[in-house]
């Protein structure tokens, strides 16, 4: 028995709205979709896309447009670049490519047309027209009209949040061609900025800049009108980075498009469709975004492209079941990589402290370490972190965990300690000291010990107890409890703002994540219970490097 014909509005010509095209039309013809794109369709805001190899196996599976532009148009890189004092700092194993946006529109345009989708350009649909389509997909990006339309006129709630970051970024375009991806960070008269670059053609390359908004308003860049309407670039930012970075650029020019400042959002979604008052589906960064130093918001919605296809196609008499499906397929890839972005945005919000605190090599390993262990970053980049521990070794003689520190006028003869109720203990050396939650007693060593927050509202009153207990001058500050993120910024602060030796208390740490922890220079010691160091000590346990 054949199907009823299906019609799908699909709203929002980007990427992801293109590819579910696409994959609708091939894997149902007589489904009838149109996609409504407001721009023109030679329109295109921003300059180059970027995936990791490790990423892209789902998409390709599902239609060979994307692997054709990347591999007919795109530029392709095995290694990490980080600049910074006048070194370069490289790690391999990370295969990724990028390709110009402008072209992979015009090649996924071409793809849906040849499906069989109507594309209607220069229209900006919404719902009211759209009442001849059984279902209406949202892909019209970070500011959808559809998801406006939702919430404002028919009250649906589909339990957002929105976080927004507190660097600043602005996106351009430049004619210096990156060999891949590239990090730069440069401290200028007015504060630090940092690029995001990579090639995308054999003519151009992105350049993202990002700053701290202490630096971006001591350099007088906050005077351009973001409200505006799309279209004008902010000019004297593009004069201002392009002196900056002169040296970087190696006389190239900066090129704009759209490119003003902005502060990036996460957006996180509980609910991706609603039947009522229409069956509607959102997709891509209509419902979802993740900081781009992790994620690829077009392969995150072309992802839900594939899901949705397929949860429509197999279940294309029952709508709430294809909506369901879609959902329950998609949302959990996304929320992995929002998590693992979140400690990402974080590193770019405190780079400036980062670049000023350590040195080219430890700055290097601490940033591509912000989401991975030191023995899953081995595997990808062996040579990088066999550099890294000879870099830490011939500064301090041994291995992370095997330093000494003296702390208290004890020489310590490694970075982990026992900790006993209120006492960190090192036996082999007789090293022993009471961690106190107050002021320790007058005349005596001793450590502060700080619980960090739930979550990151509750660390402006964490860093304020923090003040206060450095104050009275302790030998170390424990930082024990909340989240890792919040655990992190709180001994980060204690370490590299105020200057304390830091002792994190973690009984989950394997000897993986408390060498990563010490190298990186997030901590200097690692504290655990007796048995959490037993643990350490079976045959199947992990062992030091």
């Amino acid at each position: 028995m054949g199907h009823a014909t299906m019609r799908v509005a699909v709203v929002g010509g980007g990427p992801g709205g293109l590819f579910l095209a696409t994959l609708l039309r091939r894997a149902a013809p007589d489904i009838e979709v149109t996609v409504f794109e407001r721009n023109r369709a030679g329109d295109t805001f921003g300059f180059g896309v970027v995936f990791s190899d490790r990423t892209l196996a789902g998409i390709h599976a599902a239609d060979p447009v994307l692997r054709e532009a990347l591999a007919r148009h795109g530029r392709h890189w095995d290694q990490i670049e980080v600049r910074l004092k006048g070194e370069r700092i490289r790690c391999g194993g990370n295969g990724m490519a990028a390709v110009s946006r402008h072209t992979l529109l015009r090649l996924m345009q071409d793809r849906a047309a040849h499906s069989g989708a109507e594309l209607r350009f220069d229209h900006e649909a919404r719902l009211a027209e759209l009442g001849d389509h059984d279902l209406v997909v949202a892909a019209d990006g970070t500011g959808s009209a559809i998801r406006r339309e939702l919430a404002e006129e028919f009250g649906v709630d589909l339990g957002e949040s929105v976080r927004t970051a507190a660097a600043k970024f602005i996106w351009f375009g430049t004619d210096y061609l990156f060999d891949g991806l590239t990090f730069v960070h440069e401290r200028g008269p007015h504060g630090v900025f940092a690029v995001h670059g990579y090639p995308i053609s054999t003519e151009v390359s992105t350049f993202i800049v990002e700053t701290d908004e202490e630096s971006w308003r001591a350099a007088g860049l906050d005077g351009f009108d973001v409200g505006q309407p799309p279209g004008p670039s902010d000019l004297a930012s593009k004069a201002y980075l392009e002196e900056l970075f002169a040296e970087q650029l190696g006389g190239r020019r900066m090129l704009v498009n759209n490119s003003r400042w902005g502060n990036f959002r996460t957006r996180r979604t509980e609910r991706w469709s609603t039947l009522a008052p229409r069956p509607v589906a959102l997709l891509g960064d209509a419902v979802h975004t993740a900081h781009f130093s992790v994620g690829s918001g077009t392969k995150m919605a072309m992802e839900d492209a594939v899901a949705l296809s397929a949860a429509i196609v197999e279940h294309r008499a029952d709508l709430g079941a294809a909506l369901a499906a879609y959902e329950a397929a998609a949302q959990p890839s996304v929320r992995a990589i929002q998590d693992s972005a979140r400690p990402s945005l974080s590193w770019w919000e405190h780079f400036g402290r980062y670049h000023d605190n350590f040195e080219p090599w430890q700055f290097g390993y601490h940033f591509l370490s912000r989401s991975i262990t030191d023995q899953r970053l081995a595997r990808r980049a062996p040579d990088f972190v066999a550099d890294s521990h000879r870099a830490w070794s011939s500064g301090h003689g041994a291995e992370p965990l095997d330093s000494e520190l003296t702390l208290a006028g004890v020489t310590l003869k490694g970075r982990v300690l026992t900790v006993a109720g209120d006492l960190a203990l090192e036996p082999g050396s007789g090293f022993e000291l009471a961690l106190r939650s107050g002021t320790g007693p007058p005349g005596r060593h001793w450590g502060a010990r700080l619980c960090a927050p739930d979550d990151e509202g509750g660390l402006p009153a964490a860093l304020e107890l923090l003040a206060s207990l450095v104050a009275a001058e302790p030998v170390l500050v424990a930082v024990y409890g909340g989240t890792a993120l919040t655990r992190t910024l709180l001994c980060e602060q204690a370490r590299l703002g105020h200057r304390v030796p830091v002792l994190l208390l973690d009984d989950e740490l394997d000897r993986d994540r408390a060498v990563t922890t010490v190298l990186a220079g997030r901590a200097d010691l690692v504290g655990l219970s007796a048995e959490a160091r037993r643990r350490w000590e079976e045959p199947d346990g992990q062992r030091d490097r």
